[in-house]
């Protein structure tokens, strides 16, 4: 429950055990036992008397008036019913932003080796037709992403499908193109590979061990659960292939530096089995989301399917708990969360930076504001060759951020989800102001879960102190 306003919100809820307090303005998270919990609700509008008066059939005074003194000690230090600092400043922040480019993903094949049920390229084709990005319009996009990012060193090239590894050479050409402009122009670039794993051979691991930062590589889980959504256009499974490649790979980096990544539907509601599959496979590094699909596609999640997806995180978030510090452990994108400082202002109140610090480029050189919107033309900003023509389009991914979307402005996790993806509230509403609610309900859920799992890790680690 949220017990205020955005101004001085503190979001409390039970998980796995846990009474938890979430200072939402600064982040702070206490810990507390039943007393202090029930406290909360009354305590800032009513005072630390009237509220010790309405507790005291049920807790003993002398408990209840240490316990005010704790809070107010917390109040005092910033930690509790913080003010909302930022939203007085939120313009100065859109205004400073300068138009840098920092990021690509590079379509460099729209054609794909399987045929996703859930996939929103549509094979690779995204809306349109097959194709293989050239070399020459490569080159421009990384000349482009060279002459946009302004003063910044550090540029990230994400190659990205259809599946890529269907245009090796090209893929291998932009890389040392790339290597070579980095040393001329003082930059650096990252390079990353999203893959479903098809073509994977010793040639190609070598290469991306050498070359990319990290690697995404694509599998839902379960056999029975890949294989019914990422089978090869002749409805065969692709679990069988992919696997020990995956594990090869996933090994040769020392388990680090690239993902295995699902997507869960609802045909597996149940997706904390296809989880601790994975890691029991040996993964460590793991990530499977939700699916995004309107209700009539048969695999999309709906309203009705939230409490027991919640309860699925919940199941996870306890067993990933019970295995910290084991050989069996294993990080869980989602619950990914860094309760020390977090992102920089900027980055908390207005996410992604899809439109403005990252493009995605096609394979004829057009340029979207991220992935999802490929294919989508009233969102079509520009090409390599002229570089952006659409600056209204820019703007309006740059004047979107938590305090422009309706949904956002009371909601505890809007620090932590940025706002949540544009592309999701333009497919659901039409408009990338909007919010998407099934995603803005799970965001919020995964964030109570890690909140948890970092208060679980904590007592364990002050246990074996």
């Amino acid at each position: 429950m949220n017990n205020q306003k955005g101004e001085h919100m503190v979001h409390q809820y039970k998980n796995n055990g846990y009474n938890i307090l979430l200072d939402v303005n600064s982040g702070s998270v206490h810990v507390v036992d039943e007393m202090v919990y029930d406290m909360i609700p009354y305590y800032k509008e009513k005072g630390p008397e009237e509220t010790i008066r309405l507790l005291s059939d049920r807790y003993p005074e002398s408990e209840l008036k240490e316990a005010a003194a704790d809070l107010e000690e917390l109040i005092e230090a910033g930690k509790l019913y913080t003010e909302d600092i930022y939203e007085d400043y939120i313009q100065d922040i859109v205004a400073a932003k300068k138009p840098v480019v920092k990021a690509l993903c590079l379509h460099i094949a729209h054609d794909c080796n399987l045929a996703c049920r859930y996939c929103f390229a549509e094979e690779g084709e995204y809306h349109g037709r097959r194709a293989l990005m050239s070399y020459e319009v490569g080159k421009k996009a990384l000349d482009f992403l060279i002459a946009n990012s302004g003063s910044r060193r550090n540029l990230e090239v994400d190659f990205f499908g259809g599946e890529p590894l269907l245009n090796l050479q090209v893929l291998k050409d932009l890389v040392a193109y790339g290597r070579e402009q980095e040393k001329i122009h003082n930059k650096n670039f990252r390079f990353t590979l999203t893959t479903n794993g098809v073509l994977l051979n010793d040639e190609v691991q070598e290469f991306v061990n050498r070359e990319m930062a990290n690697v995404v590589l694509s599998i839902d889980g379960r056999k029975e659960i890949h294989d019914y959504m990422r089978p090869f256009r002749n409805g065969k499974g692709s679990y069988d292939l992919i696997l020990p490649k995956f594990q090869k790979l996933a090994d040769s980096r020392n388990q680090e530096k690239y993902y295995v990544r699902g997507t869960f539907t609802r045909n597996n509601k149940d997706f904390s089995k296809d989880v601790l599959h994975l890691a029991d496979l040996g993964f460590k590094q793991i990530s499977v989301e939700p699916v995004v699909g309107t209700e009539e596609e048969e695999y999309a999640l709906r309203a009705e399917d939230l409490p027991e997806i919640f309860a699925e995180y919940d199941r996870l978030a306890a067993e990933m708990v019970r295995r910290y510090k084991t050989d069996q452990d294993f990080t869980f994108f989602h619950f990914m969360l860094d309760l020390t400082g977090g992102p920089c202002v900027a980055k908390r109140l207005s996410g992604c930076g899809s439109g403005t610090e990252y493009l995605a480029v096609t394979p004829w050189g057009d340029l979207y504001p991220c992935h999802q919107f490929v294919g989508e033309e009233k969102y079509l900003m520009g090409n390599v060759d002229e570089g952006i023509k659409r600056t209204d389009i820019r703007e309006e991914f740059k004047n979107s951020h938590v305090y422009s979307k309706e949904k956002c402005r009371n909601c505890f996790a809007r620090f932590y989800c940025s706002g949540g993806c544009a592309a999701n509230a333009y497919k659901f509403h039409g408009a990338i102001n909007e919010a998407y609610d099934i995603s803005c309900e799970l965001e919020r859920k995964r964030v109570e879960c890690a909140i948890m799992i970092k208060a679980a890790e904590a007592e364990k680690d002050e246990v074996s102190l």
